[in-house]
């Protein structure tokens, strides 16, 4: 199976050949991979006085990172982060990522117009909006929906250039959610399953990235119908193996790797905490995909990683 095939079978609950696959949401250490400023750090505030040389060079040299992350870390799948925030250079970077790879990589867009955990300056605003103006925050999440799957369309009748949507709004804090069940089910629900039907329909699968304490909205989640779930968070409580149990040959499992054992941990732990998410998530050869809890983010040590990569290169085989 080629890295594509092997993630879109995780995705569809299907039996993976040989090894489980693995990637990761954002890899941020590439200056202590690779020894280069990762992409998401770069800002070409020069760009319109660069030749057309010179900026089809900076695309090229952005695709050709994550291609580097992929071949180093054996990722199968690719969540692509525009540098640019165009259509046309972020076109033309993953077709460059697809011409340049010698894998073939499932590519997936970010895109989530669903509302996310308000930052704590625009909590009280959010919250006294629910209940004073419901009718226009409703209206304003239907129209975010439907500029989302606009913007994503362009890509779609590109061609080829994507396989699927990573949506990526936070939901829940390691407690519980920011909303009730009830008002969840009312400002986000309806909302979120439309979008990944919209998606579905244009032929993309479909991953719902949440950290947090999911359980008391897990039932919501599945019923918008992703084909997966990140990060089935460990630190919240969330346990792997019971959302596989609720939901067998259902929904695709992605990640649970406990990031605080990462930072702070034992090599021990690290090692004892990846087989565990491995043993978890294997079982039945449906649907998973081995990453972290929420991604390789700045300050994370690049060698405790390195080290969860190991197990997983070591003992992450289908028998």
């Amino acid at each position: 199976m080629t890295e594509r095939e092997r993630f879109r079978a995780a995705l569809e609950c299907k039996p993976v050949t040989g090894r489980a696959p693995t990637f990761e949401l954002v890899f941020f250490l590439t200056m202590e991979a690779f020894g280069t400023v990762h992409m998401s750090h770069r800002r070409f505030v020069q760009w319109k006085q660069m030749t057309e040389k010179e900026r089809d060079l900076q695309r090229r040299d952005v695709a050709r990172q994550y291609i580097d992350i992929c071949e180093k870390y054996h990722h199968s799948a690719i969540y692509y982060i525009s540098p640019f925030y165009n259509f046309e250079d972020d076109a033309a970077t993953i077709e460059y990522i697809r011409e340049l790879s010698k894998e073939d990589y499932f590519i997936m867009l970010q895109g989530d117009a669903t509302f996310s955990i308000p930052g704590g300056d625009r909590m009280e605003e959010f919250i006294f909006r629910l209940a004073d103006e419901p009718e226009k925050v409703l209206c304003e999440a239907g129209r975010g929906v439907d500029n989302l799957l606009a913007n994503v369309e362009r890509y779609v009748k590109r061609g080829g250039l994507i396989d699927g949507m990573c949506m990526c709004c936070d939901y829940c804090y390691n407690t519980n959610p920011f909303l009730s069940p009830s008002q969840f089910s009312e400002f986000i629900t309806p909302f979120l399953s439309r979008q990944i039907k919209g998606f579905r329909d244009m032929g993309l699968y479909t991953v719902k990235h949440t950290d947090g304490n999911i359980m008391p909205i897990l039932d919501q989640l599945v019923q918008a119908n992703p084909h997966a779930l990140h990060s089935i968070d460990p630190q919240a409580g969330v346990s792997l193996s019971e959302v596989r149990r609720l939901y067998p040959n259902r929904l695709c499992t992605i990640g649970n790797v406990n990031c605080g054992l990462l930072q702070t941990g034992t090599e021990d732990e690290v090692i004892a905490d990846a087989r565990r998410a491995l043993r978890e998530g294997m079982d039945g050869n449906w649907g998973y995909v081995f990453a972290t809890s929420n991604c390789v983010y700045t300050g994370l040590p690049l060698e405790r990683y390195e080290l969860m990569n190991r197990v997983w290169a070591e003992e992450g085989f289908y028998k």
